[in-house]
């Protein structure tokens, strides 16, 4: 059983203090490795929609030689209306609902921004975060600016994006808004500061199932139709029958036509095959708009394991494994694409499939700094391996002859680290993992940053000058590896652990931070009250008094 049964512990998280267990330290590491997952504790129906934690681990050792880890659950306004009210809360195939709307899980991305961090979800606002605490600090923008999908009391259901991007010459975030009925998208944008966010209806344009990532050139926002489709009849308790779309389309719309005045918004529109949920754009486009697609078909984010499944191989799923999101049923897919608006043409430039490697979920690392942007070396990529435990028969049978069964191995294959060049996908590296490990997402770490006062660029950007940092479930103890950007073949050069026994629930995505200082005050922000109004009136009194404390309650900074 290769997939540790330890990640989906309802344990929870609890601080750490790690000791540099193989290999050595390196000197020129600094900074925070940040890390989003979703708290087992509340109990959700998925595996990626309990409430939000964040994790930070200092990356230089402290006074005693051992590395801080820090964990703290994001008391976000939905998290203290369940701790007053657990009994009112109830999970779902698609999240968690009560009479005051829909939890906003924030569990599933970092996002810093210079010295501030945000935790993010497909579901809910970004929501900033105290680089230092990790408590909450505050959702972004007022709920009516992003045209919930869902309205309610309280809590809306805001249909987002889990990896915005920040526009390091504009210094804003760029995010989306999407109709889920309709597939009807906007594209919202953050200035840091106030209680509101500006959005813009994309004209003529659907994106029918998610909007799971976007991303940017120094001209360009691209947005992609990313795979993870609700099911109205699972919704409604019925099994999950629906299959991701093959293809979708691709949007491109001009940051010049994004001004204040405007409501709407142009695009070009492509389309692109086979599915998609990550992809990342080279920030020069004056040679083209060129974006790394990293394919997902066979792969169903929406469909997670029960206790009543049957695995790839026919056999009864593991109950530990229930909630976990059905693992990957075809070989992964990586492909560099180049996007021309004036002709709506598509080219493939690269392509990067290896039968041998088994699928990417949320697993690459880039360089994240401008210069790395503008001039990128390396794509890193943890492909998880083929885990038949961690597919049910009921994702085959939905996906029927989209997935070819002669491809599947004969028995579970170990995830691999793997280094490419960014130009042209070719292999540069690799590391193979032990059978029973089960690796995270990567953050890339620049050797000795600062460069040209920059706090995120290293001397030599682009991803290949600086390290890989990332967690590994393993049931024996988590660990968390370091590796050569340059040469991930050579193995981890150092390895950070706590005692034998002791792990951590799933991790999601991870990030890399300069430094952690206390998010700043005195910033205009969105208070919880100021989302308050006459729409709180449809809940009993009972509930209007509670909603109204806790209101009174952040706005004092209680924890």
């Amino acid at each position: 059983m290769p997939i540790p049964r330890s990640i989906l512990s309802k344990t929870g998280m609890t601080d750490l203090e790690l000791a540099v267990v193989a290999g050595t330290w390196p000197d020129d590491i600094t900074g925070q490795f940040v890390v989003s997952t979703s708290d087992q504790r509340t109990h959700p129906v998925h595996a990626f929609f309990g409430d939000g934690i964040m994790a930070r681990l200092a990356l230089r050792p402290g006074p005693g030689g051992t590395f801080a880890w820090r964990v703290h659950l994001i008391d976000t306004p939905s998290v203290r209306l369940r701790r007053r009210r657990p009994d009112l809360f109830t999970a779902g195939p698609v999240g968690t609902g009560s009479p005051w709307g829909f939890v906003n899980a924030a569990n599933t991305a970092p996002l810093p921004w210079g010295d501030r961090l945000f935790a993010t979800w497909d579901a809910g606002r970004p929501v900033e975060v105290d680089p230092v605490t990790l408590a909450f600090v505050a959702e972004v923008g007022h709920r009516d600016d992003w045209r919930p999908a869902l309205d309610q009391a309280v809590l809306p259901l805001v249909s987002s994006s889990a990896h915005p991007v920040i526009d390091p010459e504009r210094d804003c975030m760029w995010n989306v808004s999407r109709d889920v009925v309709s597939g009807a998208v906007s594209v919202v944008r953050y200035d840091g500061t106030g209680k509101h966010v500006r959005r813009w209806v994309v004209e003529n344009a659907t994106l029918p199932q998610a909007t799971h990532t976007i991303t940017q050139t120094r001209d360009w926002l691209v947005l992609a139709d990313t795979a993870y489709k609700v099911d109205p009849q699972e919704i409604l308790g019925g099994d999950r029958t629906v299959a991701n779309n093959p293809d979708g389309p691709v949007l491109l719309v001009r940051k010049d036509d994004l001004v204040p005045g405007r409501t709407t918004v142009t695009c070009e529109e492509f389309r692109i095959a086979p599915e998609v949920n990550h992809f990342y754009a080279r920030y020069d486009d004056a040679d083209g708009i060129e974006v790394v697609m990293e394919h997902t078909p066979g792969v169903d984010i929406g469909m997670y394991l029960r206790e009543d499944d049957v695995d790839a191989f026919g056999r009864p799923i593991d109950p530990a494994l229930r909630g976990m999101y059905c693992h990957g049923m075809t070989p992964a897919l990586t492909t560099l694409l180049r996007f021309d608006p004036g002709t709506g043409k598509v080219t493939e430039r690269a392509r990067a499939r290896d039968p041998r490697r088994w699928w990417q979920a949320e697993l690459s690392a880039i360089d994240w700094s401008l210069p790395g942007q503008l001039g990128p070396t390396r794509h890193h990529l943890v492909f998880l391996g083929f885990h038949p435990e961690a597919i049910n028969e009921r994702a085959l049978r939905n996906y029927g002859d989209r997935i070819d069964r002669s491809l599947f191995p004969a028995e579970e294959t170990p995830a691999v680290l793997a280094s490419f060049d960014r130009d042209g996908l070719k292999p540069l590296a690799e590391w193979t993992f032990a059978l029973d490990d089960y690796p995270t997402s990567p953050a890339f770490v620049p050797r000795s940053p600062g460069a040209g006062g920059d706090p995120y660029a290293g001397a030599d950007p682009g991803g290949h000058d600086g390290y890989l940092v990332l967690a590994v479930h393993n049931d024996d103890r988590f660990r968390v590896e370091v590796f050569d950007a340059a040469d991930v073949g050579r193995g981890p050069v150092a390895v950070l652990a706590p005692p034998h026994g002791t792990t951590v629930p799933f991790l999601i995505h991870s990030a890399w931070m300069p430094r952690a200082v206390p998010a700043p005050e005195g910033l205009d922000r969105l208070r919880f009250a100021d989302d308050l109004d006459e729409r709180l009136d449809r809940l009993d009194p009972e509930l209007v008094a509670l909603t109204r404390e806790v209101a009174a309650e952040l706005d004092a900074g209680a924890p």
